[in-house]
Parts: C-alpha cells; structure tokens; sequence
C-alpha cells in the first residue's frame, strides 16, 4: 500500500526525524530514546523523498513507530514553544504546523494499519500474527 504524503508533511517529517536524531546523539551521553525506536526513525529518513510504499503490516508497523516518535518529539517542542515565547508567536506557530502536520501522517498511517489487519483476518480468518504481518503482501 502507499502512503501517500505531501511536501509540508514531508518536510516536517524530515526536519523532526533529523532533531529527533541529533537530540539523541548531543544528549551528553543518555539515551533519550529506546533503540528501537532510533532504528526506526533511521530506518524512515531516507525513504521520506515522496510517497512511502508499504507492503507489509511490519513495514507499516515500523514506520508508525518511528512516526510516533517525531510526533511526540514534536509535541513536546511546540509547548516548550508556546510557553516560551506566545502562543501567535513565529516560533510558537512554526513548531505547531510541523506538529500539525506529522500529526496528521501519523492519523492515516493508523487507519492503514487497522485497514491491512482487517484485510489480514478477512483472508485468513484469524487475527495478524507476527508471521502475517511480515509475510502478508499489500499491492500497491
């Protein structure tokens, strides 16, 4: 399946995933985020270039988790802002959009993920397993 997603919602991906990643790494030596959830925004950087093919439930999966990450990332940047600065302040609005926006992809990757286990029961009569959302091929 595609995941369709336009250039505001593109650049705000691509801008979070990298802060996402550079806070990781200038944090003085902790770990702000679990490993796997690095991986995943890793994973997800390079195919942020247009649409996302999805062909599985994992792949899906994966970059819901990564998405979910920058969202609440990005969360936490647009209250830092608003209390910061002003709620119509530049900055303030600025981190609300990019919010506002991996928001909005992280909604539709949701319903596409409820979308492929629906389909996956409906063909197989069971619930997704971790073996059918791997092996389950989704056309584009």
């Amino acid at each position: 399946m595609i995941l369709h997603i336009n250039y505001e919602e593109l650049t705000a991906l691509r801008a979070g995933a990298e802060v996402f990643l550079e806070v990781g790494e200038t944090d003085g030596g902790g770990v702000l985020a679990p490993s796997e959830e690095r991986d995943h925004v890793e994973a997800l950087l390079p195919m942020l270039d247009g649409d996302v093919s999805l062909p599985t439930l994992r792949d899906v999966y994966a970059v819901q988790g990564a998405v979910a990450a920058i969202t609440s990332m990005l969360r936490v940047e647009m209250e830092s802002s608003v209390l910061m600065t002003h709620p119509a302040g530049e900055r303030a609005v600025a981190a609300y959009f990019d919010f506002a926006h991996v928001f909005t992809v992280s909604h539709r990757l949701g319903q596409m993920a409820a979308e492929m286990e629906a389909l996956i029961e409906l063909v197989t009569g069971e619930a997704p397993t971790l073996e059918t959302a791997r092996t389950f091929q989704f056309p584009d």
